[in-house]
């Protein structure tokens, strides 16, 4: 009744007060009378004036800015996505995003797209935005800046850093002799052009290079901490360098930019003395997330714009000021990690990219057009690469690394990625770079980030030592190796109870390891140990509480599905133990119609359809993610429905076909390890003519009598189902109740559904 009230008071509502607004325009129509009102006739047809209309709508400034920022992302991330597949890091992705986009490819091929994409009275909007992107970025990059590192490790890193700038530094300089006549741009000093030829050779990209360290598990080691504190320092001192570099430049010699000069390091005492501490009393009285309010948030977000503000005016660039407010932030690491968490996303993922397409804009390969042109482009990456990469290497070896630990730094520092194109466009937009001399650099620093992935792996296929005589007699030892990856903590507390009861007494016989995979981008250097210690401290708990000894391991990932197949592919395991995840858009319509996943359009899932390899899981009740975790894994996979999984004391295992039969050793597993009750279920009745099943059943029964009972379908009632602690399933049997909508699906237990590959 209640129902129906609402629906009539609704009704008469909105009908009644439309009723009265039609009432008063008709009396309003009245009052036009002799006001010279006059209601032109067009030519154009209703449909027409809608389409002018819609047309003038596209054109309008900030329909064309919303466009370029949908192409701009869907282009990134894609592309971004490319790369990781290769090994790459995303940003390569993103900087190749913008130059696609620009004039040497979709520009020159489809300028008329082009142009109505990116008129060039649109570019301004677009330059701006990406400007205040950058200015978020690099004060995230002064965030990430750990300043205590650098006090306590300063000795050596110091000296490879620096080494590491001077060296490649004065081979700028020097290639810059040789090309000043043929490629500076007239009216501009051999010492402007020569300086930034060098700072451009000198640069490392902090963040790509932390992001690398991250992704391949070596952040917490003593390399892994040497070179970040390494770029850390070169970062420090290329960015004051370039402050210097900026003023001269701007200046048009050395003795007139002494009043930027000093007026720069007048600011740079400012900061540290007088905003710093002010800044610290505040972030340490509001580093908890509930206490970081929004009149505190603006309080930094309003330093970091007059910081920004400040070195425009003076004279040394904004991003200088923005850089130098990251630097001075509270040195509390759970204030840093809140606030960056606050920016980072906004700044990587909606403005950052706006600055690679901007930059792609600039970037016109289709200059490069003569094959002189292309030796020049050819020797400015061998200086690059000599002087950062080599350079880096003989100091770390001076100051005693070994070579492979040498080389690796040399490698990592040799990245340039964003920061290098940031250096670029600021040479850029001071004309001091000719587009030529820029293209060719947009290509040595695509070329110098591109090569750290290849030249890691090679140095250590190269450097790899053959394994000792016990390394190689422990791997002779037959083990029963269990892998378990979880991303929720709770459902790894349960699959490690799962593990724990496949080898509990198998004591040396049998090994588990634990890992965790996060997402690369989700992590900065300042939340990464605490998100280790709390995704995996309920999971080292429910260790000692079972008394089951682990390994854990912990590690960024950019592609999550392929890492975890990949180590357990890599490690010699027995068994991949993972938990089933969940798309957001599964069941819904666009997940029916485009086959949409978390990933938006799962690209491994076009791979898949392409190479046929869709078929194999065609139907199956997984999400996308646990899909791909099975087809890429060579070792059997189970993934654990679970439903509060406690302990595994009674077991049901429905087997469907003789290839279920693979079930059985794993009862026996149950059996002796953790002393369960198996009910083994003969769903077809095949089972019961099977010889080598049967034999499998009569030969555990000998073993541990009164623990298997085996009954066919017709014996088995839903309510013995639910009592079960466990089901254990092959994934074809698991289809066949998804697909016969099986009434047990409503009462069964926690579920592990095995795809056998042994």
């Amino acid at each position: 009744m209640k129902k129906f009230r609402n629906i009539i008071f609704y009704i008469g509502i909105v009908g009644g007060f439309s009723a009265l607004m039609y009432w008063i325009v008709l009396l309003g129509s009245k009052l036009e009378n002799g006001r010279k009102i006059v209601i032109p006739e067009s030519e154009i047809s209703q449909w027409g004036e809608f389409v002018n209309s819609f047309l003038l709508n596209l054109e309008h400034p900030l329909a064309i800015l919303l466009a370029q920022i949908v192409t701009i992302i869907f282009v990134a991330r894609l592309l971004g996505w490319l790369c990781t597949k290769i090994g790459q890091p995303t940003v390569i992705g993103e900087i190749v995003a913008g130059i696609i986009l620009g004039p040497s490819l979709i520009g020159f091929y489809f300028p008329e797209f082009s142009s109505a994409l990116f008129p060039v009275h649109s570019l301004g909007n677009l330059e701006f935005i990406s400007q205040i992107g950058l200015i978020l970025f690099m004060f995230i990059v002064g965030m990430e800046l750990d300043l205590k590192v650098l006090k306590n490790k300063a000795h050596d890193a110091v000296v490879i850093s620096h080494a590491s700038i001077i060296i490649p530094f004065a081979l700028g300089m020097g290639l810059a002799y040789f090309i000043y006549e043929s490629f500076a741009p007239d009216g501009v000093l051999f010492s402007s052009f020569g300086l930034f030829l060098g700072i451009s050779m000198s640069v490392t990209a902090f963040p790509v290079l932390a992001r690398i360290t991250q992704e391949r598990g070596i952040h917490k080691t003593r390399i892994g901490t040497i070179v970040i504190t390494c770029a850390a320092a070169d970062d420090i001192t290329a960015w004051s360098l370039l402050a210097f570099i900026i003023a001269i430049v701007k200046a048009g010699s050395f003795v007139s930019s002494i009043y930027t000069i000093f007026l720069a390091l007048g600011y740079v005492i400012f900061m540290i003395k007088v905003v710093r501490p002010f800044l610290m009393r505040v972030g340490n009285l509001h580093a908890s997330r509930e206490n970081l309010t929004k009149p505190i948030v603006a309080i930094f977000f309003l330093t970091l714009i007059l910081s920004a503000y400040a070195t425009e005016v003076i004279g040394i660039h904004a991003l200088f000021g923005a850089f130098m407010a990251g630097a001075i932030m509270p040195d509390n690491a759970k204030f840093r990690s809140n606030f960056i968490e606050k920016v980072e996303d906004v700044a990587l993922v909606l403005l950052l990219p706006l600055f690679f397409v901007f930059t792609g804009l600039r970037t016109q390969i289709g200059l490069l057009d003569d094959p002189y042109l292309w030796k020049v482009t050819g020797l400015i990456i061998i200086v690059a690469v000599t002087g950062k990469f080599i350079g880096s290497a003989l100091a770390a070896k001076y100051v005693g690394q070994n070579w492979k630990d040498s080389l690796t730094i040399g490698a990592l520092m040799n990245t340039r990625g964003l920061m290098e194109l940031v250096i670029l466009n600021i040479g850029y937009d001071l004309g001091v770079l000719t587009p030529e001399i820029f293209a060719m650099m947009v290509i040595m620093a695509l070329v110098t980030t591109f090569m750290t992935g290849p030249a890691l792996a090679f140095i250590n296929w190269a450097f790899k030592s053959p394994k000792t005589e016990t390394e190689l007699e422990l791997s002779a030892i037959s083990k029963f190796k269990i892998l378990v990856s979880f991303g929720n903590p709770e459902r790894g507390v349960s699959l490690l109870r799962l593990a724990n009861s496949l080898i509990r007494r198998l004591n040396g016989s049998a090994s588990v390891t634990v890992m965790h995979l996060s997402p690369s981008k989700e992590l900065n250097r300042y939340n990464l140990d605490k998100y280790e210690k709390e995704s995996f401290n309920p999971v080292i708990q429910e260790s000692h509480n079972l008394n089951q000894k682990i390994t854990t391991l912990f590690k960024a990932s950019n592609d999550i599905e392929n890492d975890i197949a990949s180590v357990a592919n890599k490690g010699d395991f027995d068994l991949l133990l993972v938990g089933i995840g969940q798309s957001i858009f599964e069941g819904s319509l666009l997940g029916r119609i485009f086959g949409l996943t978390t990933k938006i359009i799962n690209p491994d899932r076009i791979i898949n359809q392409v190479t046929g390899k869709e078929n194999i899981f065609k139907d199956a009740p997984f999400d996308e993610r646990t899909n791909l975790i099975i087809s890429k894994s060579n070792i059997s996979v189970g993934v654990l429905i679970d439903k509060d999984l406690k302990s595994v004391d009674k077991v049901i295992i429905p087997l469907f076909t003789e290839n279920d039969a693979f079930l059985i050793k794993l009862a026996q597993k149950l059996i002796h390890n953790s002393d369960a009750q198996i009910t083994i279920v003969d769903v077809n009745g095949r089972i019961k003519n099977n010889i080598d099943a049967k034999e499998s059943i009569k030969a555990t029964e000998q073993i541990a009598p009164n623990h298997v009972n085996l009954i066919n379908a017709n014996g088995i009632d839903l309510d013995s189902i639910s009592q079960q602690s466990l089901m254990l399933i092959s994934i074809f049997g698991w289809k066949n109740l998804i697909d016969e909508k099986s009434t047990w699906l409503a009462k069964i237990p926690s579920t592990l559904i095995i795809d056998n590959k042994s």
